[in-house]
């Protein structure tokens, strides 16, 4: 492991005839099996993007210099003729807060980093998900730029490595908090990403960077081993750049895991054969479709997005979907939504745990962790007291049952407000599905365009809290640019445990309308 600023890329040379934007997972085999490049020249190809784009976008912050090894070392296995596995020799990036042994899991905040005047938070044991990434044969590059604590949806613009670039619209937000995860598989410099999410952070930076990104539902990917924000909410899942990479790579993600008691409820749950099982031009056909609408929340899309998503309308009906005006009118969902003050969007419940997940993550970080309590945390991060009032995740304080949690994080907290809220979510949600017979609600992931990158706005999105909360799947995939060229997403939202139906839809819709266009990179 070595910082990105410090490493040097001598042998980073690019091979003739890679074409890294082009890359998905099956050219990538497709590549191996002819000859035409290497695990190893592939690998150095991909140094050779992060060197070029790097400084300007600003994706990733610590480079794995075992990367290569690990590259030739599947060429070896290839030779050889051994069994690999399903994404053997495949570039991938992870996001920062996930651990990954050797390296430094920061957060994003210069308090847990020693070159920044912080405590090195260095796991000895990988996260299960990028334990399964290795057993998949993927070639780890790095790590992934993040904002303070993953706390915003929008940028990672306090993050002490500086702010990330968005890709397609460098003036605009990046989408958060995997920014980075999603600035490196736009910008090609990783064909796959590992994002997390405890409110947008995988849908977020997707959309905000044209890119296909898969919200599992909650205890479907184990999230041990990453710097929770809620053990109640997060979830890992892909980013990538097109929907059959996004469902290869969950299915390397998903299932149980005894580190994460709550994936037991994943058990039968996984689609036989895989995500990519059920992929299909024509799934959309006959599938009725719910449209967004005050009924699911009263927040009115912009003028251009209304222009946009009637388009995509068209588009789904064309592709054999029937569509269902605002199904959740009259149904009370849109009364449940009710954002945390002072933020004016954003609803936190879910988070009041927040103490006694990071006690249970430091706990295993292991004996030679310098922070093995939350205690010993809030003592190394006094200076900037994430949870005080001017904190970053100051507005945890207006969560009712959050004092309380705090009192003592070593004790499992009273969530009982969190669970019978996310109770009348799910009994609605279920109703509604029912009793109108839907298969997906398809909506634009975001209200409007894009804000500034270092304005004051956030970005404004239509389904954040509510399937957060609700541990509901969702499936975000491109469908156009607006007039200034910020990119329009929709997302596929479905039932608990539907990602394979979710995922089927999104590949018809991406395959009937091919939106997506590789972005200019200077």
């Amino acid at each position: 492991m070595e910082n990105f600023a410090s490493q040097k890329l001598d042998n980073a040379r690019d091979p003739s005839g890679i074409n890294l934007a082009e890359l998905n997972v099956q050219a990538v085999r497709e590549g191996f099996e002819s000859g035409r490049f290497t695990a190893e020249s592939l690998a150095k190809a991909c140094f050779k993007q992060i060197e070029q784009y790097n400084a300007k976008y600003n994706a990733l912050i610590f480079l794995n210099s075992a990367a290569l090894d690990d590259a030739r070392e599947i060429d070896r296995r290839r030779a050889a003729g051994e069994e690999l596995g399903p994404l053997a020799g495949v570039p991938v990036v992870i996001k920062d807060p996930m651990d990954m042994a050797g390296f430094p899991t920061t957060a994003g905040w210069s308090l847990l980093y020693s070159k920044t005047g912080g405590v090195d938070l260095i796991p000895a044991r990988d996260a299960p998900v990028v334990t399964r990434m290795r057993a998949a044969g993927a070639i780890m590059l790095g790590k992934t730029n993040v904002p303070v604590l993953s706390h915003s949806g929008t940028h990672a613009n306090d993050s002490w490595a500086g702010p990330t670039v968005n890709v397609v619209m460098p003036d605009r937000v990046p989408g958060g908090s995997s920014a980075g995860t999603a600035a490196a598989v736009a910008s090609a410099m990783a064909v796959l990403g590992l994002a997390e999410e405890t409110g947008g952070s995988i849908q977020n930076p997707a959309s905000a960077q044209d890119l296909v990104g898969i919200k599992p539902t909650i205890g479907l990917v184990p999230n041990a081993g990453v710097v929770p924000l809620s053990g109640n909410r997060d979830v890992v899942g892909p980013i990538a750049r097109c929907v059959r990479d996004a469902a290869l790579c969950l299915d390397v993600l998903a299932g149980y895991s005894s580190e994460d008691p709550k994936t037991l409820a994943s058990v039968g749950r996984r689609p036989a054969g895989g995500y990519t099982a059920s992929l299909s031009a024509d799934a959309l056909k006959g599938k009725r479709i719910g449209l967004y609408g005050p009924g699911w929340r009263a927040q009115p899309l912009s003028d251009e997005a209304t222009r946009l998503y009637e388009r995509a309308r068209e588009e789904l009906r064309s592709a054999g979907a029937v569509l269902v005006d605002d199904p959740f009118a009259g149904s009370g969902f849109a009364e449940l939504r009710k954002p945390t003050p002072p933020l004016a969007n954003f609803d936190a419940r879910g988070m009041e745990s927040i103490p006694y997940d990071l006690q249970k993550y430091l706990e295993r970080l292991g004996p030679d962790s310098p922070l093995k309590s939350f205690a010993d945390f809030a003592r190394a991060t006094a200076s900037q007291d994430a949870l005080g009032p001017s904190g970053v995740l100051g507005f945890m304080h207006s969560l009712p049952q959050f004092v309380t949690a705090l009192a003592d994080p070593s004790y499992p907290p009273d969530i009982s407000e969190f669970i019978e809220l996310k109770e009348r979510y799910l009994r609605i949600f279920d109703e509604v599905m029912t009793g109108k017979n839907l298969d997906a609600m398809v909506f634009p992931q975001m209200r409007c365009e894009l804000p500034p990158l270092h304005g004051t706005e956030t970005i404004q999105e239509t389904t954040v809290g509510e399937i957060n909360i609700a541990g509901l799947p969702g499936v975000t995939v491109p469908a156009g640019y607006y007039e200034s060229g910020s990119p329009f997403g929709l997302i596929f939202v479905g039932r608990q445990w539907e990602e394979a139906r979710l995922i089927a839809m999104a590949y018809a819709y991406e395959q009937a309308t091919q939106h997506r266009k590789a972005p200019g990179m200077l």
